[in-house]
């Protein structure tokens, strides 16, 4: 079965956007930073390059990841978008721990920066990332929800630099600019490792949190004429596209209307549940099945 290529479209162009409007603030941010001697600016553009490099690779895995079943992948390449997600999440992180490994000892040797400055690019970082979380809203695959997420993280971090900017504008507190850089960068810290850990599940192929293994048995085996039900696998290629296997057992004496009967019952069951690939294999009782109770 094929898995529908055009559903994770609108996530590439999504993502291409993100990395396109995140490299061209990288930029700015870079420079910025360094005219205005904000370490919240600077650590923010360090943080924001590792995070173009990871859009980038994200992006391109995304869009690889829409390509069909072929004789390599028999399912498909989706679950090249959620190594998109596992190095997006992996690279914030690196970022992350540069921007605290920066920020932890000016804040015994504070340095005062250019409030002017750092109001001018904090409004353009909140524009900026502003259009891109909006883009990227929506997404269907863990990828482009991970990035949204930071995006959106950028957002109120600029918001707060922005925030702090006024305040020394007219105060000299330099110490608030180590003080804001780690704030912001604990928040990110926080989001990435929640979504690192359902990314390294669906890695693990745990069952995915909407499904009910236990509720969908349930169902099968109050089939009439089936009795037993086991064997059944549930996990997820990408965050979005679901797999389901199980093998039912049927009466001996199940005539082929009654098998027929059954097949329809089975898929009323799975409809509603939108698996992307469902394998259900039916057996009578009479019949060995080295599977049973695995």
């Amino acid at each position: 079965m094929n898995l529908e290529p055009h559903r994770t479209s609108a996530d590439s162009a999504s993502l291409r956007m993100a990395f396109l409007l995140n490299f061209g603030f990288t930029l700015l941010e870079l420079v910025g930073g360094m005219l205005t001697n904000s370490l919240a600016i600077i650590s923010g553009a360090v943080h924001d390059l590792g995070d173009t490099l990871s859009l980038g690779l994200a992006w391109y895995l995304n869009n690889y990841s829409e390509q069909g079943r072929d004789r390599w992948y028999s399912y498909g390449y989706s679950r090249f978008s959620l190594l998109g997600a596992l190095v997006t999440a992996l690279g914030m992180m690196v970022g992350s721990l540069i921007v605290l490994s920066e920020a932890v000892p000016r804040l015994l040797h504070p340095e005062a920066p250019k409030a002017g400055g750092m109001i001018l690019i904090a409004l353009i970082g909140i524009v900026v990332n502003g259009l891109a979380v909006v883009r990227v809203k929506g997404g269907r695959t863990l990828n482009a929800r991970l990035v949204m997420w930071h995006l959106l993280g950028d957002v109120l971090g600029w918001v707060a630099v922005l925030s702090v900017s006024i305040v020394l504008l007219f105060k000299n507190v330099p110490i608030l600019d180590p003080i804001l850089a780690i704030l912001i960068t604990l928040y990110v810290l926080v989001n990435v490792l929640r979504n690192l850990k359902k990314v390294v599940q669906l890695f693990l192929q745990s069952v995915p949190g909407t499904v009910d293994v236990g509720e969908i048995e349930k169902k099968l085996l109050a089939i009439e004429k089936v009795t037993s039900v086991h064997h059944t696998h549930v996990w997820s290629l990408d965050g979005e596209h679901n797999v389901l296997t199980t093998h039912l057992v049927i009466e001996t004496a199940a005539t082929k209307e009654d098998l027929l009967l059954i097949r329809s019952r089975v898929r009323s069951v799975l409809e509603p549940l939108n698996f992307e690939h469902t394998t259900v294999e039916i057996g009578c009782e009479n019949e060995f099945c080295p599977m049973k109770g695995r």
